[in-house]
């Protein structure tokens, strides 16, 4: 096989949102780091030509899920990231580092200048401006990540693949409903065959043990705002809190009522 043909890879669908249900559920915050102050945890690197003639290397956004390391030589500003990083599978599904190149990506490359201009500036309303152009870049990146594709198997991966996300797309935005493989097949435009085969190869499980999952990640969200267990089992689309706290102490080694509401 073609290495070109194992690299899973989107089409241009455009009728569903592969991230609207992350950045809904999971808030994203993201800001400007001071010049010379260290960045221990993600991290968005915005490095390039270091003058107008271009000396430095190539134009590219560069994100690192734990910080650290030696920053790159032509370093031009670091944002931190906070995306609710301990519980968002999206950020436990990034690599350790992606970059993208800001010439691949005109959108971006746009909001990379923007950025640039304000951290360069001092007008009014600076920070502010700085803080929500670093939230839009962190997204553009993800999203040209999803959009190029990734051999690795895992939730960048089907949420790349042609026909997958749409499967991933239902379960995110509709966690309450009754699925099943075959409607998730179907959602798929797939057989039920093919779909059990293609999810547990891209994504590394079962399409109803990954709902199941994602199902007990809302729920543990919601249950730490204060929301009783019983409202937050129909939520997640458990058949009866008995059910749901079954589920969840099979996961977490606890059960629901355990858990202390944050705050």
């Amino acid at each position: 096989m073609k290495s070109t043909e194992c690299m899973i890879q989107s089409s241009d669908l455009g009728k569903v949102d592969r991230l609207a249900a992350f950045v809904e559920t999971f808030r994203l915050r993201a800001s400007a780091v001071q010049a010379g102050q260290a960045v221990h945890g993600p991290c968005l690197l915005l490095a390039g030509p270091v003058d107008g003639q271009g000396h430095g290397g190539e134009e590219r956004i560069v994100v690192r899920l734990h910080g650290g390391g030696e920053a790159p030589p032509d370093l031009r500003v670091a944002v931190a990231i906070e995306f609710d990083n301990a519980s968002n599978p999206l950020m436990a599904a990034m690599p350790e580092e992606l970059s993208v190149p800001l010439r691949t990506a005109p959108a971006l490359r746009c909001t990379a200048q923007a950025f640039l201009s304000e951290v360069q500036g001092n007008r009014c309303g600076r920070m502010a401006a700085l803080n929500r152009l670093a939230e839009v870049m962190v997204l553009m990146a993800l999203r040209q990540v999803i959009d190029a594709g990734t051999r690795q198997p895992g939730l960048f991966a089907a949420l790349s693949h042609p026909q997958l996300h749409r499967a991933l797309v239902g379960m995110h935005d509709h966690p309450s409903r009754a699925w099943t493989v075959d409607q998730l097949a179907q959602h798929a435009a797939m057989s039920r065959t093919q779909f059990m085969a293609t999810f547990r190869r891209v994504v590394g499980t079962t399409p109803m043990a990954y709902l199941g999952s994602w199902r007990l990640t809302l729920a543990c969200r919601q249950l730490k705002s204060g929301q009783p267990v019983k409202a937050v089992a129909s939520r997640a689309g458990f058949g009866s809190a008995a059910a749901f706290s079954r589920a969840f102490s099979r996961a977490y080694g606890h059960a629901p009522v355990a858990l202390k509401p944050l705050g």
